[in-house]
C-alpha cells in the first residue's frame, strides 16, 4: 500500500515537473515563419501562403497550434491540418520533434480585390499530456495586393478600341508648339502666333515655324465612387463602383499596352491613405501599369470629396490637350459645365456611364498582365 503511494506522489511530482518544464521552455527557441507565395494576384487566381515552424531545442513538442485572422475573400482549400472557423478564423496544428522544421503550402484563392495583410499570430504550446497551455503572440510581415478582376475591353459598354485608336492616329495631327523643327512657307490658315518674325524680316517673305507632331497622347480616366447625386459620401450599391474599377483596370491595361501614356483619379481614397484623393499623372509602361493597378485595388468605396471637386481641380491646373474619360453612375449640371469648360481648354472628355441594371463582370477572360 505504501508502494502506491509512493507511486501517486512521484507520478504527481513527474507531471509537475513536465508542465513546469513545458510552461518554460515550450515556447523558446520556437521559429514561426507565414508569407504569401507572392506579393501580387490578380482576382481569380490562385496562390500559396507557406508555413514554416522550427524547434530549435532538445525539447520535443506533442504539439502546437497557430492562430490568426485571415480576411474571408482569400479562400483557403481544406487541409487535415488547418481549421477554419466562419471563414475567416484560421487554426494550423504541428508536432515538432527535437531540432525539426516543418514547411506546409496553404492553396488561396483570391476572391475580392484588396490589400491583405498578416500582422500577427497566436501560438500555443502544450505539454506532453494537454494538461496545460502557454501562449504568446508573434508579429507577422507578410502583404498580398489583389488587382482588379479583369475583362476583354470588347465587353465594355464603350468602343475602347476605336477611341484609343482615335487617340493614337490624333498624335500624328495635333501639332506640338514646343517641338520647333525648322521654318518654312506661310500657307493659308496658319496662326499668327506660328510666324517666325526674324526670318521673314530676313528674307522679305512670310515665314513660319515648322512644328513637328506630339508623340505622346496621355489619357486620364476618372472614377467616382458616388452612386447618384448629392449622397453626403453614403453608396448604397458598391457593387456598381467595384464594376467601374474592373472597367477602368481593364481600359488602363489596354491603353498602356497600346503606347497611350495614362493615369488615374478618383474622389474615393486607398486603404493606406484614407483622407487623400487618388490622382496618379500619365505615364508609360510596365511600372505605370503597376502603380495604376495598386491604387485600384486598394480603393476604398468611399467618398472623399466630391467628383466636381475633382475635375474643378483640372480646370484650375489649366490642362490642356488631354483624353479624358469620366466612370461614373450619373451626370449632373455641375459635370456638364465643367465638361464643357474641359473641352474648351482643347481637351476631349469622354463618359462611360456605369448602370445598374448591368451585372458583375466575370473574371474568366483575364487580360494581358503586362505591358508588351
Amino acid at each position: 500500500m505504501l508502494g502506491v503511494h509512493w507511486f501517486i506522489i512521484a507520478t504527481v511530482i513527474v507531471l509537475y515537473i513536465q508542465r513546469l518544464v513545458y510552461t518554460r521552455l515550450g515556447l523558446r527557441d520556437i521559429e514561426y515563419e507565414r508569407y504569401f507565395s507572392t506579393n501580387t494576384a490578380f482576382v481569380g487566381e490562385e496562390i500559396h501562403m507557406v508555413e514554416c515552424i522550427s524547434n530549435k531545442k532538445l525539447l520535443p513538442l506533442p504539439w502546437l497550434r497557430l492562430e490568426s485572422r485571415i480576411d474571408p475573400s482569400l479562400k483557403f482549400q481544406s487541409q487535415g491540418d488547418l481549421d477554419i472557423k466562419y471563414g475567416a478564423y484560421h487554426k494550423s496544428f504541428f508536432s515538432l520533434s527535437p531540432y525539426k522544421k516543418i514547411t506546409r503550402r496553404h492553396k488561396v484563392k483570391c476572391l475580392k480585390r484588396g490589400f491583405y495583410s498578416l500582422n500577427s499570430a497566436v501560438i500555443t504550446c502544450g505539454d506532453a499530456l494537454g494538461l496545460n497551455e502557454t501562449c504568446k503572440n508573434i508579429d507577422l510581415s507578410s502583404n498580398l495586393l489583389v488587382y482588379p478582376d479583369a475583362i476583354n475591353v470588347d465587353e465594355i459598354p464603350f468602343p475602347v478600341r476605336s477611341w484609343i485608336g482615335e487617340i493614337i492616329v490624333r498624335r500624328w495631327i495635333l501639332e506640338d508648339p514646343f517641338m520647333i523643327l525648322g521654318i518654312r512657307e506661310y500657307n493659308y490658315g496658319d496662326p499668327l502666333n506660328h510666324i517666325n518674325w526674324k526670318a521673314t524680316a530676313r528674307s522679305g517673305d512670310i515665314k513660319v515655324h515648322n512644328l513637328d507632331h506630339t508623340s505622346s497622347p496621355s489619357l486620364m480616366i476618372y472614377l467616382n465612387v458616388e452612386d447618384s447625386y448629392n449622397t453626403n459620401g453614403y453608396v448604397a450599391k458598391p457593387d456598381i463602383i467595384e464594376k467601374g474599377i474592373i472597367y477602368a483596370a481593364s481600359i488602363v491595361n489596354y491603353a498602356l499596352s497600346n503606347g497611350v501614356e495614362t493615369g488615374f483619379a478618383s474622389n474615393g481614397s486607398t486603404i493606406d491613405q484614407p483622407k487623400q484623393i487618388i490622382r496618379i499623372l500619365p505615364g508609360a509602361g510596365a511600372a505605370q501599369l503597376a502603380i495604376l493597378l495598386e491604387a485600384m485595388a486598394k480603393i476604398v468605396i468611399a467618398q472623399t470629396t466630391a467628383f466636381s471637386t475633382l475635375i474643378e481641380e483640372d480646370i484650375d491646373m489649366g490642362t490642356k490637350n488631354r483624353d479624358f474619360l469620366f466612370i461614373t453612375c450619373y451626370e449632373d449640371e455641375d459635370m456638364e459645365k465643367q465638361i464643357d469648360k474641359l473641352r474648351g481648354m482643347g481637351n476631349s472628355v469622354e463618359i462611360l456611364k456605369l448602370d445598374a441594371e448591368d451585372g458583375l463582370v466575370g473574371s474568366d477572360d483575364i487580360y494581358e498582365k503586362h505591358v508588351s
